[in-house]
């Protein structure tokens, strides 16, 4: 008992060290996608490093949920190909050391590596994303003179379509306005205007439009009239406040919901069982399956490590990624065709797992029999 005790010691402390490497660059690998949004609001908006550094926080939770979960497989499959490579799966062996014994360690660390994907993906992810939109929301608020773009439909109003031509961020003014304004359920509103200036209070979340020597077109839908008038001066007052306390409190999307509003949410379509639901319940069992994946990817690179052995290290990277690509790919076309309800969503979340578990057992049965002879791979 006490060498085994000191063998899961040592085997747990190998894990550590890769298991950070990976997490860190699959964490950057990951960033670099979340950069290219983040950069078109640094470009858009002028934003500054507090806000970049926000950004990143609330991204973080997301990506960690499918980060863990390789970084497992590689420190595990990293590890014991070491061991393997260095000759120590085979003295413990030839010491009588059952390679059950190696197991304990690795379903330890899976375990722990689950427990914190666990709580990223119930609690970290929908308050990160809530966080990113809510805060893209206030920058996209705050600078919408910077936003607005040339040439360009913008809707950053609801209800509200502006076009410009040309837009002078110095002087803050606008040349060949185009207002599409249908807030009125029985009126709408066409105002088009040479030249027009924006004058801003982020801070209350208005906006005033003073446009210049421009023509107003209404169109009455329940009368079936339209009326014309020409102005030379004209302002028109947009309010944010609402659309701001709107993503603050209620426009949620499946991801940024917490697990009771989320159950509420799947109750309110249970009649209905339309995509929405299917997407919903999806959501749900993918907040717990994403945490088990820690376990079976983990138990697979076991038998993976002890059989394969390669002059490069470089080779465990490529064997991990493939089996994760798998996995993935399992993954995503369980999403699909959840979606369509073609099969029930706990199934699909769940298939990838069982698939994976199931791979790893066999190939590990396979291995401590001997009926798997080491593969060495020369590159």
């Amino acid at each position: 008992m006490k060498i085994n005790s000191i063998i899961s010691r040592y085997v747990f402390k190998e894990l550590i060290p890769p298991f950070f490497l990976n997490t860190v660059f699959f964490s950057l690998i990951f960033l670099l996608f979340q950069m290219l949004e983040i950069t078109k609001m640094i470009v858009n908006y002028k934003i500054g490093l507090g806000i970049v550094l926000q950004m990143i926080v609330y991204s973080m939770p997301y990506f960690l949920v499918f980060v863990f979960p390789m970084s497992v497989m590689m420190s595990v499959l990293l590890t014991f190909l070491r061991m393997s490579n260095d000759n120590e799966i085979i003295a413990l062996r030839a010491g009588g050391i059952s390679l059950y014994a190696l197991v304990p360690p690795v379903v330890v660390f899976s375990l722990i590596a689950a427990i914190f994907t666990a709580w990223m993906s119930v609690y970290g992810m929908p308050w990160g994303m809530l966080g990113f939109k809510q805060l893209a929301f206030k920058v996209a608020a705050s600078n919408l003179d910077i936003g607005l773009k040339e040439r360009t439909f913008n809707d950053a109003f609801k209800n509200v379509m502006l076009y410009v031509n040309k837009v002078d961020l110095k002087t803050k003014t606008f040349t060949d306005v185009f207002i599409e304004d249908q807030r009125s359920p029985k009126v709408s509103v066409t105002i088009i205007a040479p030249k027009g200036k924006l004058i801003s209070e982020p801070e209350k979340g208005k906006f005033h439009l003073k446009l210049f020597n421009g023509t107003i077109n209404q169109v009455d839908l329940d009368k079936k009239s339209v009326n014309s008038i020409r102005f030379d001066t004209y302002s028109l007052s947009l309010d944010l406040r609402k659309a701001m306390s709107a993503a603050n409190e209620f426009q949620k999307g499946q991801k940024e919901m917490n697990l009771d509003e989320l159950n509420n949410y799947i109750a309110s379509l249970e009649r209905k069982k339309n995509s929405d639901y299917y997407e919903a319940l999806l959501e749900f069992h993918k907040r717990f399956s994403m945490p088990f994946a820690c376990l079976s990817l983990g138990f697979l690179a076991i038998p993976l490590g002890v059989h394969a052995k390669s002059a490069r290290r470089s080779f465990g990277m490529v064997l991990g990624l493939v089996f994760f690509l798998c996995y993935y790919l399992m993954f995503s076309a369980a999403m699909v065709f959840g979606e369509r309800g073609i099969y029930p969503p706990v199934i699909g979340m769940w298939v990838p797992n069982i698939v994976i578990a199931a791979i790893g057992m066999y190939l590990f049965n396979r291995v401590h029999t001997g009926g798997i002879k080491s593969v060495t791979f020369q590159f």
